[in-house]
């Protein structure tokens, strides 16, 4: 029987089942109910011993603490306030699972049923404020039921039969236009996706609210040109702008007009919008306007003189024992202050001279904060070369036109740059030079993995390189890490700084292999106790090490040049390393890397037309994914072509032993080198001189340093 008591009779039962704290519970939310709407079920109660005429609430406890904070806010009156209830009378165990009971019967309203409500009761006062203090929840929760309610009915009937969760189906409202959600739904409702596979499918044809040209534009006018927005109400700052066209129109229009006021002031013969924070595809066929450092002025060079002689004087007075530490340090202040100045002195910009102004532009850039800045790049149309005097007569005839300010315009155009196979991907898309790195770092994992097994070879590897490196013949280049591919002289290698890589079964291998080792004598701390404790262990545990140390020192490459090491390409041969059973490209390690059109390529060199083709509709996460699988053998394919993917590897991480090395310049999108235009080539002077000699006629470290330099250029 139902009867009420005063809410100030009633407390918690410790048996009630419900123990979260109140945020979880939702209490401020149901609170709010109780406010607009009152006790709607009743709770169920047993007489309190003590003390008398008090009851105990062992189900309803989330009412009840509801009404207590109604309560406690002053809101009702817990000695006044009637509160619904039915008594029981059992033994505890009973009440408990009473209790329990009545918790699993309580069915919570879908998110689909909840979208419906909210429809009705907005429809019904038109205020969504008052819906959401009504049921205790914000007012952004009442406009994404709201969105979902607006859902196309095919998807919205999903939503109520469970057929998708409610994520996805937040993903399909992440736009207001019913024509998108049911295209997308279409084509993908008999398939596996997930939520941001559809965001990211309807955000195709979208352009985000924080795009540089979203920016650069502003939502004012693109309002005011007829654009229309999609506000997204579950992700914040991820609203759409439905007609990109709109937004491109004007930004071109914009940065137009800046082209054209920019190039009024610089005087430049063009200046080119492009909406990128790069130039290097905008500029395909121009050439690189490379300018020369301007003459240093006397005061300068006077400088520059006054500087290395106060430099000798700080040098011989820190040499001075008696010196304090303190004045040692304003010293040693002073010295890198006048190398800092030395060096701004030695590198200062090159100038573009008035007389080529009228030969050469610049592009216009976007930068991913909208701004518009124009790029220190210059860039002609036809190659420029700088005349020194005592040049030759003009040879190019009537392929180029003199001009009287010390330059030339016109002449045939620098070849196109070729790349070596192991720096392409499939398609002939040259790799990043980053991705490349990374590749030769694990292929170097695999070869030191693979030298680990065979000490005999390690040790002639070792001598060979200590020893040759002091020959007459090594002598003329000094000491050159990259000559040999290994840095023996006990000093790490110096890995391309890429950042954290990817991590591989080589080099899991290699840690594996140091944790075996006997390193019992390192413990000591004097370095001559150690040295005794290392030449007492066995011959055997000696050519762990060595093979250790060997196989930790191999470079990844030579230098800054994209090229493989013939040493190691000539020490895999040996050793027959079969590089796929140490490496399967991953969508991590490669895949994710590489553009869409070098991964069709790759498949249809795998599996032929009729494998790339039933991938070319996919996304370029979704065929990532896939070719993941698929390289590792984890797909159900033809036989022959599960050999043939187990099997590939990119070149890039093959070891081509026999095969001519040559540097490789490589530069695509993201990179800092030229990919399509053209350097142009400055007959400058100094570029003539000799390598620098030391005094017995032999090649300097300098001197490699300039040749790598020359290469790099």
């Amino acid at each position: 029987m139902i009867q009420t008591i005063k809410l100030s009779k009633l407390r918690l039962s410790p048996i009630n089942v419900r123990r979260l704290p109140e945020e979880k519970l939702q209490i401020p939310q149901m609170a709010a109910d109780i406010e607009a709407r009152g006790v709607l079920q009743n709770l169920l109660v047993t007489p309190a011993k003590k003390p008398r005429g008090t009851f105990e609430v062992f189900d309803g406890g989330r009412r009840l603490r509801a009404l207590q904070r109604l309560a406690d806010a002053g809101t009702i009156k817990a000695d006044d306030y009637d509160v619904p209830v039915m008594v029981l009378q059992a033994d505890e165990a009973t009440l408990s699972e009473t209790s329990t009971a009545t918790n699993f019967q309580q069915l919570k309203m879908t998110p689909a049923e909840e979208c419906r409500a909210f429809q009705h009761f907005i429809g019904t006062s038109g205020d969504k404020d008052a819906v959401a203090k009504r049921f205790g929840v914000t007012r952004r929760f009442v406009e994404g039921r709201l969105r979902l309610a607006s859902l196309a009915e095919p998807i919205f009937e999903a939503l109520s039969a469970g057929e998708i969760t409610l994520d996805v189906a937040k993903a399909y409202a992440s736009t207001e236009s019913q024509e998108k959600q049911l295209l997308v739904w279409n084509n993908y409702q008999n398939s596996y996706v997930n939520a941001d596979t559809i965001r990211r499918v309807i955000a195709n044809e979208t352009l985000k609210a924080n795009d540089p040209i979203a920016i650069l534009v502003g939502e004012t006018r693109y309002v005011a040109a007829g654009g229309k927005i999609d506000g997204d109400l579950f992700t914040d700052g991820n609203d759409r702008w439905v007609n990109p066209e709109i937004a491109h129109r004007l930004a071109g229009e914009v940065m137009e007009a800046e082209a054209k006021r920019v190039g009024e002031e610089t005087g430049l013969a063009w200046i080119r919008p492009i909406a990128s924070n790069y130039a290097h595809n905008a500029a395909h066929g121009l050439y690189r306007a490379i300018l020369r450092q301007p003459d240093l002025t006397e005061e300068q060079i006077q400088r520059l003189a006054e500087i290395e002689e106060r430099r000798s004087e700080l040098e011989t007075e820190m040499q001075d024992e008696s010196v304090s530490d303190d004045d040692f340090k304003l010293l040693d202040q002073e010295d890198d202050r006048l190398i800092h100045e030395a060096e701004a002195i030695e590198n200062r910009a090159p100038v573009l001279p008035d007389e080529l102004k009228a030969h050469v532009g610049a592009f216009l850039l976007l930068t991913p904060q909208g701004e518009m800045v124009l790029d220190t790049q210059y860039y002609s149309e036809q190659q420029i070369i700088i005349e020194q005097p005592g040049d030759g007569d003009d040879e190019d005839g009537d392929d180029a036109e003199r001009s009287s300010g010390g330059f030339r315009v016109g002449g045939p155009k620098t070849p196109e740059p070729t790349y070596r196979p192991e720096a392409v991907a499939p398609g002939g898309k040259p790799l990043s030079s980053r991705l490349y790195d990374e590749l030769a770092m694990q292929r170097r994992d695999i070869l030191a993995a693979c030298i680990l097994a065979h000490p005999a070879l390690a040790l002639d590897y070792a001598l060979f390189v200590m020893v040759d490196a002091r020959t007459k013949t090594a002598s003329r280049y000094s000491y050159n890490s990259t000559k040999y591919g290994s840095t023996i002289r006990a000093s790490g290698p110096q890995d391309p700084n890429v950042g954290d890589i990817p991590t591989s079964r080589a080099r899991d291998y290699l840690a594996e292999a140091y944790e075996g080792l006997d390193a019992g004598w390192t413990e000591h701390e004097d370095e001559v106790d150690r040295f005794e404790g290392f030449r007492a262990l066995d011959d055997d545990s000696k050519a762990n090490w060595l093979a250790y140390i060997v196989a930790i020192s191999l470079e990844a490459k030579p230098g800054i040049s994209n090229e493989q090491i013939p040493l190691h390409n000539r020490l895999a041969s040996i050793l027959e390393v079969d590089v796929a059973s140490w490496w399967r490209p991953t969508s991590e390690n490669f895949f994710d890397r590489v553009n869409k059109g070098s991964i069709l390529s790759l498949l249809d060199e795998v599996g032929g037309p009729a494998l790339s083709g039933r991938h070319a509709s996919l996304k370029k996460t979704e065929i990532s994914a896939s070719c993941q699988k698929l390289f590792a053998g984890d797909t159900i394919v033809e036989p022959e072509v599960k050999e043939a993917a187990l099997a590939w590897v990119p070149n890039a991480m093959r070891f081509l032993d026999g095969q001519p090395v040559g540097d490789i310049t490589e530069a695509v999108e993201g990179d800092t080198g030229e990919e399509d235009g053209q350097a142009i080539t400055a007959n400058d002077d100094s570029a003539e001189l000799d390598p620098p000699l030391s005094e017995d006629g032999v090649d300097t470290p300098e001197a490699e340093d300039v040749a790598l330099a020359r290469a790099a250029a």
